[in-house]
């Protein structure tokens, strides 16, 4: 997926879970790598982020 793309799909998955509940995504594209994280934690949501900017995977738990 291109940028932004990965982060309107973390947004979707988010809505649909829970508070405290944890979602993954994996992906390739560096500015993702990121892009994904800082969104997310101006959220209030936490962040893990394993990988490298070609290749990673982050979980982010709701807020």
């Amino acid at each position: 997926m291109n940028c932004p793309q990965p982060l309107v799909e973390a947004k979707k998955a988010l809505r649909k879970v829970q508070s405290g509940e944890v979602i993954e995504v994996i992906g390739d594209h560096p500015e993702s790598f990121n892009e994904i994280p800082k969104a997310m934690k101006e959220s209030g949501h936490e962040c893990e982020v394993e990988g490298e900017p070609n290749n990673w995977v982050i979980r982010i738990k709701k807020a």
